[in-house]
């Protein structure tokens, strides 16, 4: 059993799996029985309840996490069309959109100050920095109800502009 163990890789808190080597198995001769304990039927009930809490408190992170994240806008098209996709969407208020670099990059997202709500800092919720490759992302969590146009300040000739109306 002790080889079996060893054997074993657990992931630690990084994420990275501890190398071990196994020993090797002992000769067991062929008329060794090996006899395991019984295992208590209380003990499996208590472990699968504990299962059971587990994946529970996991699903509903993940769903408490997914519901704060109100859209993904794909920055250029799948066929590297220049533009947002969806290019106007709505979310409630506080929700976090997250714009994600998909094709035809570089590309930014800045909002226009004069077409978001009053008082409203527009240098707050821009991304003037470049995203450089595919997949590359950000965050943004707008707050006050109205209606905000952003564009792509490369593509913004092209026509590469959207909007997000907040209720």
């Amino acid at each position: 059993m002790a080889s079996i163990a060893a054997a074993v890789s657990v992931p630690t808190f990084s994420g990275l799996k501890a190398e071990t080597k196994a020993a090797p198995a002992a000769k067991v001769a062929s008329s060794t029985v090996v006899r395991m304990a019984p295992v208590r039927a209380s003990a499996s009930s208590d472990a699968m309840k504990n299962v059971g809490k587990a994946l529970f408190a996991a699903s509903s992170s993940l769903l408490l996490a997914a519901s704060a994240n109100a859209a993904t806008v794909k920055m250029g098209g799948d066929d590297g069309a220049l533009g947002f996709y969806p290019s106007s969407l709505s979310v409630a208020a506080g929700e976090t959109i997250t714009f994600v670099n998909n094709k035809a990059f570089p590309h930014n997202v800045v909002f226009d100050e004069d077409a978001v709500p009053s008082g409203v800092k527009v240098d707050d919720l821009s991304h003037e920095d470049y995203l450089n490759a595919p997949g590359e992302s950000f965050n943004v969590t707008l707050k006050t109800p109205g209606t905000y146009e952003y564009y792509c300040e490369p593509h913004q000739g092209a026509g590469m502009k959207g909007s997000i109306t907040v209720s």
